[in-house]
């Protein structure tokens, strides 16, 4: 190990003096000071002489680490000792024991499982999942421990520039799968904002670039405008004696990216970049509440407001504890502005989340269990359920942070909240379970609806329940909650393991009839019989009547080898086919032709389809090792990316041989004689490119609809795409996600 060079050592001592002096806020008595200066020097001793792929001292990162929990997320003296000695366990000798002899038993617990946490993100799936469930299984005991991972996690990014880009692609996967969302459920907005920002910064550079510049560019006009907007409202909240400040906050670079592919609109068509942010003293003799409410009414006194983008998070908290009124206005010269008024309390917990929310809450009169206690004890409901297989634990976690809320009320008026997109039966399991796995229908505002309807906010619920009702297989596509989709699927497995043990039962008295044991001979004539692909399929079928032995006698006598054949090769034609439609011709990667790597073989993805031009990445197959190519932008391969990093290789187009493949474009225009002809002109007549197929729509003067055309690369779409928005009456031309 290489020793520190002089330059080294004064990048550590000032790093650890601005350290030192961001804590001074947080140090109650010396005693304070001296416990985190002996954690650094420790931390600093046992990473000596190792560095970062950047190349700076391996301390700088744990000191970073340590910055991000006291300044912007406002944690302890615990946290930051707890900080500083994060990777000292899992990179050095150290044990959590000589942690525990030296700074006793609640920083040992704290390294433990942070240490535990990092070693969730290297590895296999399996091991990872389980060990992500324990160790979130301890966030209501210490949520510290998740706070100080996501600070682990900010400054990674920040560093980001010096990995591999498939590493890049693993780290930027998990961060935007499940850091961003838990940062914003913990209420560390700030942070969250600058994950995403920073995800996208890696993983779209150009248009993160693009759209900084334009954002930048914007900004005097932007300035002029706040300015004649702000003066009458600065005024009358004068007037008034209220004390405040008055700022402005302008939309993020990844929900202004998010937003212009949401919506497929240029930068330019962004109307709400900005927000005024108004945060004012609370005064004794009004509530906060009252105050904000009194706010609004000065300033929708002066602009008129838009009705439906008021949202009111004061009368009812987010459940991260956030608080606020949102209101949209009319502002000068036609333009919408909106305005966010809150107290400083509110700020400090939409800034600092739940470092702010404990503190707050502390000094709080009532101790009822709030929304926050509430959020984290879901959270352990969630994970105790049992888990089959990682990505049903992953995903079952990342539905508990959900970033869109209603508020819908029991039959007694008890408000309840759900993520958008909830059914009844959410609501059913959301108030017990049992009512859950006895649904029936429900009563919605007084009217009978089904289960499956959607709800939305206001909504009054009453569910109907029956006791001959029991959970079925096709309740999951009608639930969004991580609760009723784990409750769903117990109640199945269990309704599986009963069938199975009732169809042995079924099937050994059968068999005992002829005098015969259950043998593998048996099985090798019955499974292909009955279209069943092992033994416990056969086993639940027989339970549940759609298989009957009727026939058993003459099953028996047959020689089944012919069928068994038979039946396999039908069972494995779809899953191992290269390419799944009549098209492969056009389709098909090797090594030979379309992409470049080291692996034999390679499957376009269908989820994306990405064609020679896009940025794509490799996902590896765990058990065959064929590679198959995703755009780097796919949601599919984020997913992937998140729960098995470890598969993500990078592949690239190469150009030994010109091949088509199949593209779908979105076209939108006004309807009028002749425009699908000269459509059909640009692409077959100026381009000579193939349509497949060709569908519109017409009405009211509007035509939309669909085209699939195979094209060699992305420049020779991008060409055809400009080409037809020439044509008169084209409003929209978009190539659609999935391809």
């Amino acid at each position: 190990m290489a020793e520190y060079t002089l330059e080294d050592e004064a990048l550590i001592d000032q790093e650890y003096d601005s350290l030192m002096q961001s804590c001074e806020k947080i140090f109650k008595n010396e005693e304070d000071a001296n416990s985190v200066k002996k954690a650094f020097f420790f931390a600093k001793e046992a990473h000596k002489g190792v560095r970062r792929k950047s190349g700076e001292p391996y301390i700088t990162h744990p000191i970073a680490v340590a910055h991000v929990v006291v300044d912007e997320i406002g944690l302890g003296v615990k946290a930051v000792i707890a900080s500083l000695l994060h990777d000292v366990v899992e990179d050095t000798e150290y044990t959590v024991e000589d942690i525990e002899s030296m700074y006793g038993a609640k920083i040992a617990s704290m390294v433990d499982g942070l240490t535990k946490m990092s070693g969730v993100f290297n590895a296999d799936t399996s091991q990872q999942a389980e060990s992500f469930r324990k160790v979130l299984l301890t966030l209501s005991d210490d949520v510290r421990v998740i706070l100080i991972k996501i600070a682990d996690r900010l400054h990674n990014m920040r560093t980001l520039g010096s990995m591999a880009p498939n590493k890049q692609i693993k780290i930027t996967s998990e961060t935007i799968y499940l850091f961003a969302p838990l940062a914003y459920r913990l209420g560390l907005y700030g942070i969250k904002t600058e994950l995403e920002d920073l995800c996208l910064k890696y993983k779209f550079p150009e248009q993160y670039e693009e759209i900084k510049t334009k954002i930048l560019q914007s900004e005097a006009q932007r300035e002029e405008f706040i300015s004649k907007f702000n003066s009458p409202i600065i005024k009358r909240l004068k007037d008034s004696k209220i004390d405040f400040e008055i700022s402005c906050r302008v939309k993020s670079i990844s929900s202004v990216w998010a937003k212009m592919q949401r919506k497929q609109i240029p930068f330019e068509e962004v109307y709400d970049l900005f927000a005024i942010r108004i945060i004012f003293k609370s005064s004794l003799a009004i509530t906060e509440k009252s105050q904000c409410w009194y706010i609004y009414s000065l300033i929708t006194d002066i602009y008129t407001p838009n009705p439906e983008r008021l949202r009111d998070w004061v009368s009812i908290p987010k459940d991260n504890g956030y608080e606020a009124i949102h209101t949209t206005v009319m502002g000068p010269d036609g333009v919408w502005a909106e305005v966010q008024i809150r107290s400083e309390r509110m700020e400090e917990i939409a800034e600092r989340g739940y470092a702010a929310h404990w503190k707050y809450k502390k000094v709080a009169i009532s101790s009822d269990e709030d929304d926050f206690d509430k959020w984290l004890r879901k959270i352990r409901d969630a994970l105790n359920g049992s888990m089959d297989n990682a990505v049903d634990f992953l995903d079952n976690f990342k539905m508990s942070l959900y970033t869109s809320e209603i508020v819908v009320f029991t039959p007694k008026g008890e408000p309840k909240k759900l993520p958008l997109g909830a059914t009844a039966l959410d609501f059913a399991y959301d108030i017990h379970t049992k009512i859950g796995q006895r649904a029936l229908g429900a009563k919605i505002n007084h009217k009978i609806q089904p289960i499956y309807k959607l709800i939305k906010s206001g909504d009054q619920i009453e569910i109907i329940t029956a006791d001959t009702i029991s959970p079925k297989l096709e309740w999951l596509e009608h639930v969004v909650t991580a609760k009723a989709k784990q409750s769903i699927k117990n109640h199945l497995k269990r309704d599986k393991i009963s069938n199975i043990e009732s169809g042995i039962n079924i099937l050994e008295q059968k068999l005992k009839d002829f005098g015969i044991k259950p043998s593998a001979r048996v099985f090798r004539k019955i499974l292909p019989a009955y279209e069943c692909s092992n033994k416990d399929e056969f086993y639940s079928n027989l339970a549940t009547g759609i298989v009957n032995l009727d026939n058993l006698a003459k099953v028996l006598r047959e020689n089944a080898a012919s069928k068994m054949l038979k039946f396999w090769s039908l069972q494995l034609s779809n899953p191992f086919r290269f390419l799944s439609n009549e098209d492969s011709k056009h389709r098909k990667v090797t090594k030979e032709n379309s992409i470049s790597t080291i692996d034999p073989e390679f499957k376009i993805a269908g989820c994306c389809e990405p064609i020679p031009g896009d940025k794509v990445i490799g996902y590896k197959d765990q058990e065959s090792g064929n590679i198959t190519v995703h755009k780097t932008s796919c949601n599919e391969l984020t997913r992937l990316a998140s729960q098995h990093g470890e598969y993500i290789t990078s592949v690239k187009w190469s150009s030994q041989k010109a091949m088509s493949y199949l593209s779908l474009l979105n076209i939108r225009g006004i309807d009028r004689m002749g425009v699908l002809m000269e459509i059909v002109q640009v692409i077959t007549g100026e381009f000579n490119i193939n349509i497949r197929e060709l569908k519109v729509q017409s009405h009211d003067g509007i035509f939309e609809g669909t085209i699939s055309v195979y094209v060699k690369n992305t420049k020779d779409l991008n060409e055809v795409i400009g080409n037809i928005y020439k044509i008169k009456g084209i409003e929209k031309v978009r190539r659609v996600s999935g391809s």
